[in-house]
């Protein structure tokens, strides 16, 4: 993907980002990392259109946020879930395919039932998401963000609400989903995840970006910020 960051500020009560740019061309998978208040869900919000910056510009593969193609290629999951708790996992997605995207009701059936096949949820497809694990919940609402057949895949933090077994059971479904071609910008604190998952690293600091490069800086930081941050993580 082709990411043009240009002087990028945003202000809530506080300026949370100053002044950010990046140029980054060719990466299928980002990492967004940092300590918390650092700015890096902020940023991923901006990314994905779900915000607009105070100042300065974004533009993903060419396109604008505010366009509605680029609107139409992206697919996000939040932190906690986010499914709708009166519906089952494929009534969630169904929901979507159909009102969003046209479907009929048979074709967004069978492309519930694929995603939801293919992140290992064929035996929890009828249940409400109160009845089933959190890794559980959390992989249904990855399949509802790919069920619309997105370019760029957004996730923020997935795993924050999760214990160690079904961190790495989410986890491990999103490695999986590599070979879709898919192309992902995240935000974790699991650095072994974005060494095995990422090609490209940007370590965020105070809202501004510090580092970035391939996943070996981890192991290499240039900043004591970073060496910090790493110290603090492993």
């Amino acid at each position: 993907m082709d990411i043009k960051v240009n002087h990028l500020s945003h202000t809530y009560e506080v300026e949370v980002l100053h002044d950010v740019s990046l140029s980054l061309g060719s990466y299928s998978a980002i990492a967004l990392i940092g300590q918390s208040g650092s700015g890096k869900s902020t940023l991923i919000r901006l990314m994905s259109g779900l915000e607009m910056p105070t100042s300065g510009t974004i533009l993903m593969d060419g396109l604008e946020t505010t366009n509605p193609e680029y609107k139409k290629q992206i697919g996000f999951v939040f932190q906690s879930h986010s499914l709708f708790p009166h519906l089952t996992l494929r009534n969630n997605i169904t929901l979507v395919l159909e009102k969003t995207r046209g479907f009929s009701q048979e074709k967004a059936i069978e492309a519930a039932d694929y995603y939801l096949d293919l992140l290992h949820l064929e035996d929890q497809k009828h249940k409400l998401p109160k009845h089933v694990s959190g890794g559980q919940a959390q992989r249904a609402s990855i399949a509802r963000a790919l069920s619309v057949n997105p370019n760029i895949i957004f996730l923020d933090e997935p795993t924050s609400a999760l214990d160690p077994i079904l961190t790495h059971e989410v986890l491990h479904a999103i490695e999986e989903l590599k070979s879709l071609g898919k192309q992902f910008v995240f935000v974790t604190h699991e650095m072994a995840f974005v060494k095995a998952f990422a090609d490209y690293v940007v370590f965020m600091h105070d809202g501004m970006v510090l580092e970035q490069g391939p996943p070996s800086i981890l192991d290499h930081p240039k900043t004591s910020e970073l060496q910090n941050f790493m110290d603090k993580v492993k």
